[in-house]
């Protein structure tokens, strides 16, 4: 993962330390004993960070020094926080396969789980994620596990699909839970409907995931529309106030959020190199990258697009391979920790349902990158720009 090397030694200090270059980077510093720890770190400027950490010893100080010590320097020059983030934990995980979980400190993204293996599908909120090729389904990553309990909670008002945690064996003589008195649940525990009603509902809760919301959306849309075809205005009236109680809930849900084995995006960070910035992509909760891509095409190139030049690049990305459940767990917090910090270098754009990412977006987003402007703004603020507000039909007038 480090691309740059240096041999250190005490009497050329000057000379080596001339060659690093005063730029952020991610380091490694390994000792001439082949049993002692490498050091791993990134900096927001090598050349200061090794004068340090490699210079003379300074007289009565405790600051670390590793000067009689280190042999090697290898290194990477990074253009944003997100890249250093990536290769530092990409270092890490190599250098030390046991400890580096605990070294980065990561604290896992809360998800939706909607738990289709039970025979009575349920939905939870975990931060531990299984197989994506498995039955179950999870969504994320949220910021919190309270925004993900607050969406699921706020969700499942619109559904009657159960939110006990047992394991159900049903029985007419169980009396049931507040929830099934309050008509908010279909009640498999003590046979309040029948198996295919319940798979009916669980699909349809599936579905109100998958499109963050927006079947349910053109559900209730198209019932007020019905009712109000067929004048009976106060039905659609009712319905269009579940309408309004919807839309908060789905505005509020972070674009971010996906159903994980179908989630595909690209990432554009800053770069190091002139005229350039930096792609990352992220397929099935997986990061794959960095891969530079130059504004300024080459002379073969000039004929081409934006677009074509950008799906060629694209196109170069190693294909994805499945990943252990603990990696995709830790790409997903590294992915967290960056979108959701109060302000963000780069920008992220998400694949539609046929898995097409938003080219013409992407044209406009890595210029907005390359000159440090800030992402554009949804013409819905606040509205999330997958799920837009439908209006209400207007009745004919009699």
């Amino acid at each position: 993962m480090l691309t740059e090397r240096l041999e250190f030694a005490p009497e050329r200090d000057s000379e080596i330390f001339a060659s690093a270059p005063a730029a952020p980077a991610v380091f490694l510093l390994r000792a001439s004993d082949p049993q002692s720890e490498p050091y791993v770190s990134k900096t927001a400027n090598l050349r200061r960070r090794l004068q340090r950490l490699l210079g003379p010893v300074e007289e009565r100080t405790k600051k670390l020094n590793l000067r009689d010590r280190v042999h090697t320097i290898e290194y990477t020059p990074t253009g944003s926080d997100f890249e250093s983030g990536f290769i530092l934990y990409a270092t890490l995980r190599e250098a030390f396969p046991k400890t580096y979980a605990d070294r980065l400190r990561f604290r896992f993204a809360p998800l939706v789980k909607l738990h289709l293996e039970n025979e009575y599908p349920r939905s939870s909120i975990t931060t531990r994620l299984g197989r994506l090729n498995g039955r179950n389904l999870y969504y994320g990553p949220f910021a919190s596990r309270t925004a993900a309990e607050k969406f699921m909670n706020d969700s499942l008002d619109f559904f009657k699909m159960r939110r006990c945690v047992d394991d159900l064996h049903p029985d007419p003589k169980f009396p049931g839970c507040i929830y099934s008195e309050m008509k908010m649940c279909l009640a498999p525990c003590f046979k309040g409907c029948t198996d295919d009603d319940y798979a009916i509902e669980v699909n349809r809760v599936q579905s109100y995931l998958d499109s963050s919301g927006e079947s349910l959306l053109r559900e209730f849309s198209a019932q007020r529309d019905s009712a109000s075809t067929s004048l009976a205005f106060e039905d659609a009236a009712a319905i269009h106030a579940r309408l309004e109680k919807l839309k908060p809930i789905l505005s509020q849900l972070p674009e971010v959020v996906h159903r994980l084995d179908r989630f595909s995006a690209l990432i554009i960070q800053p770069s190091r190199i002139d005229d350039s910035v930096t792609f990352f992509r992220v397929d099935r909760a997986a990061i794959s990258g960095p891969i530079p891509f130059c504004i300024q095409p080459a002379d073969h190139a000039k004929s081409q697009s934006m677009e074509s030049r950008i799906q060629e690049v694209l196109d170069s990305f190693p294909p994805a391979k499945p990943k252990a459940a603990l990696e995709n767990m830790e790409h997903l917090a590294l992915l967290k920790r960056w979108y959701y910090r109060g302000s963000r270098a780069g920008e992220m754009f998400f694949a539609d349902e046929k898995g097409d990412l938003p080219m013409r977006r992407i044209v406009r987003g890595i210029s907005r990158v390359y000159r440090g402007e800030k992402p554009e703004v949804e013409a819905n603020s606040g509205q999330s720009s997958r799920v837009q507000p439908i209006p209400p039909r207007q009745p004919e007038k009699l």
